[in-house]
């Protein structure tokens, strides 16, 4: 089996959105060589095997990688996101960072990679066609699949389908025919979208069920806007979310004066929450989702059966030609958290609060600018995925904490003011000087200080 030899700074595995912010970062910053590894034909990650009606449920303004925007920086005038900015959609997002990589990353002579290839650890990759790469690392390997990403599409579903029954990722959806039922299995971003899908194109609500067996606290995505036009409500929003940690007296006083701040949404207010994975929407689809009324509260799926949906407390009739869509991908993996960066190697993980581009920016940032792996690791301590409730309050206090170390670093805070990805960046023309943060640095103190009572009470 032929043998290639090759050198570089660094070897990123993985050509996902979190991989190629981290490239992005790193090439503009600094002139270091790059080797990436990919298992897919193109970058792009999950994106690639997406549902074709998936959008992102934040603007495009904080997606991708630093220095390509993506989208037309334009405001929808139509459609349930009307008077937001843009969405991309997987389509646009594979192509985006098509044009990142073939017209950026391989004209810089820098960057070397290797698609349809295998990573096998120790600086070896395989090739599609058997060839054998090594890549002798002078910095660091970089893993940008520690997350684990996990749609519909890459998984069959994780419980038993009797032979007859249709089920099908959301992927298949827009080549069924009419049915007279839908039937929606899952809670999270991918089931609302499924449903909105279904809404949009005119399907009664009536003629969906929806197996729900966990509900969710959602962000509203007016909160979440680039722009100055936009500021006031934004800055509001962040400083409601403050007020309410300060006053709180219990966790549960907590989400309740969050709620009613309007900082978290729900679909239906008579149900408690127990899920929180960072889902945005707006009004308008929230409005929509409240029109489906036959919500299936019952634990989560064990098994299709024809006419017969099987759940942990019991089953629910369904039509004999009902169409399942299983919505029940893992999204963003929950890994236990490690440190960014270890000796020889770095492990890209979200910095900030459901902010995985603009993490792997930060990251790659701190790379090159910080000479010490310890001061690197106090700047970017991992922030998990949230998954429930509570996850509000953790992955709070450990932004907040990297938060503290960033508003000390003059560097820092003229990077960040620059950064396309950040979403603070875009309100504001004026670059803050640590001295102007102090006010706010106090604040996060004061407020880390009050959740590790709430958490300890």
């Amino acid at each position: 089996m032929p043998m290639q030899t090759v050198e570089a700074d660094y070897l990123v595995v993985g050509a996902g959105a979190m991989g190629m912010a981290f490239v992005d970062t790193v090439l503009t910053e600094s002139d270091a060589t790059i080797v990436i590894v990919d298992r897919n034909d193109q970058p792009g990650g999950h994106w690639l095997t997406a549902y074709p009606f998936v959008r992102l449920h934040q603007p495009s303004a904080y997606y991708g990688v630093n220095s390509r925007p993506l989208g037309a920086d334009t405001i929808d005038a139509n459609g349930w996101n009307a008077g937001f900015y843009e969405l991309a959609g997987a389509g646009e997002i594979c192509a985006y960072f098509d044009a990142v990589m073939r017209q950026q990353f391989l004209p810089s002579g820098r960057v070397t990679f290797y698609p349809m290839s295998e990573y096998l650890g120790d600086g070896r990759i395989r090739t599609l066609n058997g060839d054998e790469v090594v890549v002798n690392v002078r910095k660091r390997t970089v893993d940008a699949t520690y997350l684990g990403v996990v749609v519909p599409s890459m998984r069959p579903p994780a419980y038993d389908v009797a032979p007859g029954v249709d089920c099908i990722p959301p992927n298949g959806l827009p080549k069924k025919p009419f049915r007279d039922q839908y039937v929606i299995v899952g809670a999270g971003k991918t089931a609302f979208d499924s449903c909105l899908w279904l809404l949009r194109h005119g399907i009664s609500p009536d003629r969906v069920t929806w197996i729900r067996p966990r509900d969710s606290w959602l962000l509203d995505r007016a909160a979440i806007q680039p722009g100055m036009v936009f500021a006031e409500r934004v800055i509001s929003d962040f400083a409601a979310q403050m007020r309410a940690v300060l006053k709180a007296t219990s966790t549960d006083d907590l989400f309740a004066r969050l709620a009613g701040a309007g900082c978290l949404l729900r679909i239906d207010e008579s149900v408690e929450p127990t899920m929180y994975r960072c889902a945005i929407v707006s009004e308008l689809e929230l409005a929509q989702l409240r029109r489906i009324e036959d919500v299936v509260r019952m634990g989560h799926v064990e098994a299709i059966e024809p006419g017969r949906i099987v759940l942990e407390q019991g089953s629910v009739e369904t039509r004999p030609d009902a169409l399942y869509v299983d919505c029940t991908g893992d999204g963003l993996g929950k890994r236990p958290p490690v440190d960014v960066f270890q000796a020889g190697h770095l492990v890209l993980q979200p910095v900030r609060t459901c902010q995985p581009a603009f993490s792997a920016a930060v990251i790659g940032h701190v790379e090159v600018t910080k000479t010490d792996d310890a001061e690197r690791n106090a700047y970017c301590r991992p922030v998990p995925h949230p998954t429930v409730p509570l996850d509000w309050l953790t992955m709070t206090r450990t932004f907040h904490a990297n938060q503290l170390h960033w508003f000390a670093d003059a560097e820092m805070m003229a990077w960040l003011s620059g950064a396309r990805l950040n979403v603070v960046s875009h309100l504001s023309s004026r670059t803050p000087t640590p001295a102007d943060m102090i006010p706010l640095s106090e604040r996060l103190s004061a407020v880390n200080e009050k959740i590790d009572a709430l958490l300890g009470a």
